[in-house]
């Protein structure tokens, strides 16, 4: 994959006058990293929107600033509440020579025949792993062949899945499951959960009283049950 280059430029607006940036087609950015202090940027909206697009999370991003390459990741984005756009973006600076923590997507790929030919459901246990790695060991997602779940009840677990040399999961076991099919609900089923009747409030204070006053007269272990006068 090439890399994927963006271009930046030191901001000095902060605050509320950050709006002009974003009037003109800019997007306020920070950077920050181990060992640095934060530096204040600015990216152009457009440019910003492609790389994010290519990278997301997991891909390293050179962000040029004053004509030096900063390898980054973006860290986390902003949006506006109401129109979903991005409006900030955090950059973390990586040292290629430190072992990073990152989210990599796992991608479904394949076709699995009790899904499509047995009409099973897919049920996706993890969508992305966590994991611990060099910069440069660093994928934009890892696969997961679907075509391996023939039948209902299949799972693929994590050590099935091919992680990349380099590349530690985090938190996760070898038998833990990713992506597993099961058998769809009949027509019949589903009506009957439908249809199953739920317990009333009254009909729960009824069954506790009934089972309050059978307790009151019930024996102690060993002995008779005494009558009530």
């Amino acid at each position: 994959m090439e890399s994927i280059k963006l271009e930046a430029k030191k901001r000095t607006l902060t605050g509320k006058a950050v709006s002009q940036l974003r009037e003109k087609g800019l997007l306020p950015a920070v950077m920050y990293g181990k060992g640095m202090e934060s530096q204040t940027l600015e990216v152009a909206e457009q440019a910003f929107l492609k790389a994010y697009k290519t990278a997301g999370a997991s891909t390293l991003i050179d962000l040029v600033i004053d004509g030096k390459e900063n390898k980054v990741l973006v860290q986390e984005v902003a949006h506006d509440p109401l129109s979903d756009k991005i409006t900030h973006a955090d950059f973390h600076k990586i040292s290629l020579t430190e072992k990073m923590h990152a989210k990599i997507p796992l991608v479904f790929v394949g076709e699995s025949r009790a899904v499509k030919g047995l009409g099973g459901v897919l049920i996706k246990n993890v969508d992305e792993l966590d994991v611990e790695c060099l910069p440069s060991a660093l994928v934009h997602e890892i696969p997961v062949d679907i075509s391996l779940l023939v039948n209902f009840g299949d799972i693929i677990h994590l050590k099935e899945v091919v992680v990349p040399p380099g590349i530690t999961v985090k938190h996760l076991h070898g038998e833990d499951p990713i992506v597993s099919v099961a058998e769809p609900r009949s027509e019949e089923e589903m009506k009957a959960l439908e249809e199953k009747p739920v317990a009333s409030v009254d009909s729960v204070e009824v069954i506790k009283k009934e089972k309050a006053e059978g307790e009151e007269g019930e024996a102690p272990a060993g002995g008779k049950k005494e009558e009530k006068k």
